[in-house]
């Protein structure tokens, strides 16, 4: 997911400390700079990881809600939900943070299927329906970094001056042919998405709010649900929103039912 989406700067809320070191550990081996902020950590820190967020050297801040209360950084483009929230309000909360000031922002709830019932009530509270997506394959995953790239050639073809560089280049045309440079370029720049295996405990889900699939729920007059479980384990289908955001951030979601396989980071 973070291979396609490439985000600029994402946070990741996890129910526990235990979820938050994994996740954060998990997303280290992957690739990604990534550090977690949870209530065992001291104050110094918890602001020294925040710190480096603010400053672009994070790619990926991985918080529990109650270690990022009162967290206000701008910038984020994407919040990720890998457990959800035990309520609402903690829902809007989290993706207030994301899509301020008119911009545009995205937020993804993970759920499991007997969750599905606190989606629904969390469709009520925000009056926005959310909609489902599928994991995506590892042929879009490189698609995105390839995109990623494109843009940046782009970006340095149009606002940077070159001119230091065309003698070298002229060089290279001489010898290999121009689509190739532009591939080894691409190579070069892209990052291949990582499928180094890991491990995220599986956390037990929220008490069932309702029958199979999010049922009828009695949380806060929680929906039904309209999606049938297509099992019964771990992390499924994950959901994503985009959406221009007023000042205070927030707007639409989607979501991905969670499944058991720990490689779909």
């Amino acid at each position: 997911m973070l291979d396609v989406q490439s985000p600029e700067l994402a946070i990741v809320f996890g129910r526990t400390k235990r979820r938050v070191d994994e996740l954060s550990r998990a997303l280290d081996m992957r690739g990604y700079v990534a550090e977690g902020i949870h209530g065992d950590l001291t104050q110094a820190k918890r602001m020294s990881v925040l710190r480096k967020f603010k400053e672009g050297k994070i790619d990926v801040l991985v918080a529990t809600d109650v270690a990022a209360r009162g967290l206000d950084i701008s910038g984020v483009t994407h919040v990720y939900n890998y457990d959800i929230p035990q309520d609402p309000e903690s829902y809007v909360h989290r993706i207030g943070r994301t899509g301020r000031a008119g911009k545009e922002g995205m937020a993804i709830t993970f759920v499991q299927p007997r969750e599905m019932g606190y989606l629904r009530t969390v469709e009520q509270t925000t009056k926005k329906r959310m909609q489902p997506l599928k994991p995506p394959t590892w042929d879009e995953a490189f698609a995105g970094q390839l995109r990623v790239a494109t843009e940046k050639i782009t970006e340095i073809i149009t606002e940077e001056n070159l001119a230091d560089y065309k003698a070298v280049a002229n060089e290279l045309l001489e010898n290999y042919d121009a689509t190739d440079i532009a591939a080894a370029m691409l190579k070069m720049l892209a990052k291949e998405p990582d499928q180094t295996p890991v491990h995220i405990t599986e956390e037990r889900p929220l008490p069932s709010r309702g029958g199979k699939g999010g049922g009828k729920g009695n949380y806060r007059g929680g929906g039904k649900g309209n999606y049938r479980d297509r099992n019964n384990s771990g992390k499924g289908r994950r959901g994503s929103s985009n959406g221009s955001r007023d000042r205070r951030g927030g707007g639409k979601g989607n979501y991905y039912k969670k499944s058991n396989n720990n490689n779909n980071k």
